[in-house]
Formats: structure tokens, sequence, C-alpha cells
């Protein structure tokens, strides 16, 4: 099955971009996006879709491959090997409402994306220090 992951690049964020595919594919994993058999876009995709150079992409596929998340095939493409995903939880679905709850008083008080970004960032650092 062809993956819905489409990569988001921020120019400005001073993150490297292949870190930024790696990092949106680790997260798409997570969240049970993409599952175990999934085919990532191929380097012309991702290329012609955020103006990435291949190499690029194809460095991020690397990466991933050396985490044992994903497999190249030869003549078929790049499969995700392994998920991140936690069975979920009637905890996870709180959680999420309460998150979505917290991001619209966030709108609503004017703050944009980089803002809640920035805040939850600050947060996930005080609370989990080590990553």
């Amino acid at each position: 099955m062809v993956s819905v992951v489409e990569f988001r690049i921020d120019r400005r964020s001073g993150v490297a971009t292949y870190l930024q595919i790696v990092q949106q594919v680790q997260q798409a994993l997570r969240l049970g996006i993409l599952v175990e058999g999934d085919r990532l876009p191929t380097a012309a995709q991702v290329a012609a879709t955020t103006k990435v150079n291949p190499n690029t992409t194809l460095k991020a596929y690397r990466e991933l491959e050396r985490e044992g998340l994903v497999e190249p095939r030869p003549g078929l493409g790049t499969f995700v090997s392994r998920t991140l995903a936690r069975p979920e939880s009637a905890a996870d679905a709180l959680l999420r409402e309460e998150l979505r709850s917290w991001v619209d008083r966030a709108r609503a008080e004017g703050l944009d994306r980089e803002d809640v970004q920035a805040l939850m960032n600050s947060v996930l650092q005080d609370r989990y220090p080590q990553g």
C-alpha cells in the first residue's frame, strides 16, 4: 500500500531537511498513520511536492533504514518495516481531546503555529529533559 504521508519542509526551522523527513516519518509511525508494509513516496515524488533534492530524501531514508524502520526493495520502493505506534488506549483519546481543546484556546488567544510549537517544545524539554 502507498503511504498517505506528505512531507512539509520548514526551511526556517534550523533543522536539516533530511532530519525533518526522518522526524515526520517517525511521527507518522508513532501515530499509526504509517504501518508496516506501507510504501514511502519515492525521492522523485518528494522532490516534486517539496522542492527537496532527491538525494536529501534518500539520505533520510538511509537513516530510517539504519534505525530499522524502513527497508528498500530494489525496483519496488522503500517500505515501512516496523511501527512505533503503541496500542491506542482510552487515555490516548482523552489526552488527544484535551490537547485539541488547549490548541483551540491558544489559537483563540492569538497564538500562531510557531508560538504553539515553541510552548510545546518548552514544556516537553522541561518534562522530558533527556530528549
